[in-house]
């Protein structure tokens, strides 16, 4: 049964992957992460990225022809990309590229007022794929400067908190923000780590998470890639890694979930 962005307007609906070498990154992330992969619609420089038959994210090999960075991003659910777009520039937000029509609906991508990139997408959704449970990525994290300032940008732009049936709720929690649909987390903003960042370079970003069996094995197997190591939680007994793949995109593995998810290690711009 189809899902339509209409039902779950405001929250995260897929990640995706902007790689300058397509056939590269599926290499890196089927031998590090399991993943397989199948072509769209949507044409030769696409891929949905599978584990255990069950669509995780996809990957696109269109980096360079867009002028668009190297890196995971998150894609909302939204009712109007046109309406939803121009909330975005009303907001002294950034539109890079659309909307544009993608086989089933339309896709933006965007980035905030402090520089970190997300998607919206208008149209038919993957069933069953939601943060947090079965093979979709375990969290998504946007680290920023000012976590309610961020959060009011995505409220006003994503429709959260508007009082409508389905909408996303937001609530303050530990000086972060945690965004929930039907009462499940599905992503948290994080304020402050940025503030005395010596790099002017390091900016905020989202950073998704995704699941895997072995901590130790996935570093090694991402490293001797030509992935790097960039930060790891303390202790033998360690359970979440960031990476940065060969073409630079960062993301964190993760061995579980059964702590809270919405208390990661801190995750490295």
């Amino acid at each position: 049964m189809s899902t339509s962005t209409h039902e779950v307007f405001g929250a995260p609906c897929w990640v995706s992957l902007m790689t300058r070498d397509l056939a590269a990154s599926e290499k890196f992330y089927g031998e590090v992460l399991g993943w397989e992969f199948r072509p769209t619609r949507l044409g030769e420089s696409f891929r949905v990225a599978l584990l255990e038959g069950t669509p995780v994210g996809g990957i696109g090999g269109i980096a360079e022809k867009l002028s668009a960075p190297v890196v995971w991003t998150p894609y909302f659910a939204v009712d109007d990309a046109d309406e939803t777009t121009a909330r975005i520039r009303e907001r002294s937000g950034t539109v890079a590229v659309g909307p544009l029509t993608f086989g089933t609906g339309r896709a933006a991508l965007a980035a905030d007022r402090e520089g970190a990139v997300f998607g919206i997408w208008e149209g038919a959704a993957i069933p069953d794929w939601h943060v947090g449970r079965v093979n979709a990525p375990a969290w998504l994290e946007l680290r920023t400067r000012q976590a309610l300032d961020s959060a009011i940008f995505y409220g006003e732009v994503l429709d959260w908190g508007c009082g409508r049936d389905g909408c996303c709720e937001t609530s303050f929690e530990d000086d972060h923000v945690v965004l929930r649909h039907s009462g499940h987390p599905v992503a948290r903003i994080r304020g402050g780590a940025l503030e005395s960042a010596p790099d002017p370079a390091i900016r905020p970003r989202w950073h998704v998470n995704f699941r895997v069996a072995g901590l130790d094995k996935t570093v090694e197997t991402a490293v001797s890639l030509g992935g790097t190591l960039v930060s790891r939680a303390p202790g033998e007994d360690a359970t979440h890694a960031t990476l940065r793949d060969p073409d630079g995109a960062l993301f964190t593995v993760a061995t579980t979930v059964d702590v809270d998810p919405y208390d990661p290690p801190a995750a490295t711009a």
